[in-house]
């Protein structure tokens, strides 16, 4: 992760189960409470913020909304299109540079399985405050059903517990046409709809991103209003999320 040399400040658990769909209780029974360093989170965000230089423009009100939300403890579900691995890294410096920095250390971010098979990468996305997702199309849909239920149920209780929550709800990196949203299934409805049975209703945060040909640095991110009414049911959220995604995704783009 840039120039960081985590693997001295992050020292790894000997309790941490291994990341596998046929141990995934164990996983989730860890990631529930998993909280990272905070300070060293903040000084990776802060490296990846001057390494990857975001260029960050806001929707009409949006800084200030969001502001106001994080103040006020509103939970809030982060959604950013994905075009390319390096876009968590974005989102990371893109979080350093807004409100958001304030929520550094206590946000969970939605990352594939694979990312913590080998350590050295796991102790990093960890830091960063990772929960894994086993994905159906890794694993087959039946396989992951139970895994998908359990990783909504704990993303819901970290929502409810005053986390963020970062979700790049298309699922797989966009390799087709990146100005368009890839289809948004129901899963971040169902977390956003467990969250408010706790008592947390959360809002949502759309972030767009749109990089250069020439790489990923220095990407055009457009931060959207925050949406604090959300639908009552998954699907409805759903199409909520993939509207607004486009919305800050086209601002992104126009701007890149």
């Amino acid at each position: 992760m840039g120039g960081l040399d985590l693997n001295r400040l992050v020292q790894g658990r000997a309790t941490r189960p291994e990341v596998a769909l046929g141990n995934f209780e164990a996983v989730y029974d860890y990631y529930v409470d998993h909280q990272q360093n905070r300070l060293v989170a903040r000084a990776a965000y802060a490296a990846l913020s001057a390494r990857y230089r975001p260029r960050i423009r806001y929707a009409a009100g949006a800084r200030e909304q969001l502001r106001d939300l994080l103040a006020s403890g509103t939970r809030l579900i982060v959604s950013a299109n994905h075009l390319s691995d390096s876009d968590q890294y974005t989102l990371a410096a893109t979080a350093w540079q807004t409100p958001l920095r304030r929520a550094i250390g206590r946000t969970r971010v939605l990352a594939k399985d694979e990312l913590f098979a080998e350590p050295g990468l796991r102790r990093k996305v960890d830091m960063m405050g990772s929960i894994p997702v086993f994905r159906s199309k890794n694993h087959g849909l039946r396989a992951v059903a139970e895994a998908g239920r359990r990783m909504m149920d704990i993303s819901a209780e970290r929502l409810r517990r005053g986390d963020v929550l970062a979700i790049f709800p298309e699922g797989t990196c966009n390799d087709g046409d990146p100005t368009r949203v890839q289809l948004i299934n129901s899963g971040i409805g169902h977390i956003a709809v467990k969250a408010r049975k706790l008592g947390a209703p959360p809002a949502l945060l759309s972030i767009g991103i749109s990089y250069r040909p020439d790489g990923v640095r220095s990407a055009s991110v457009f931060v959207g209003a925050p949406i604090v009414e959300l639908p009552s049911t998954p699907m409805d959220i759903a199409r909520t999320v993939a509207d607004d995604l486009q919305l800050v995704v086209d601002g992104a783009v126009a701007r890149r």
